[in-house]
């Protein structure tokens, strides 16, 4: 059985929609990740690894996307 998770998963999605807003606002990646963690205490590394997911998902980035790992 797997462990509960940590972050809703409302929260998930929030913070990689705040960020992917952000970086069009803004024009760049730099920071955006850092400053949407602080901002909804989650940490860094939790939302860089959803927002790699989120690319895969999108077809930004190369790899296994959500629907195929289930």
């Amino acid at each position: 059985m797997a462990p509960p998770r940590k972050y809703s998963s409302e929260l998930r999605e929030r913070a990689v929609r705040m960020v992917f807003e952000l970086r069009e606002q803004t024009g760049g990646r730099t920071g955006t990740i850092a400053r949407v963690a602080d901002r909804l205490g989650v940490h860094r590394e939790a939302l860089r690894t959803w927002i790699r997911q989120a690319e895969v998902d999108g077809g930004q980035r190369p790899g296994r996307t959500t629907s195929d790992a289930h």
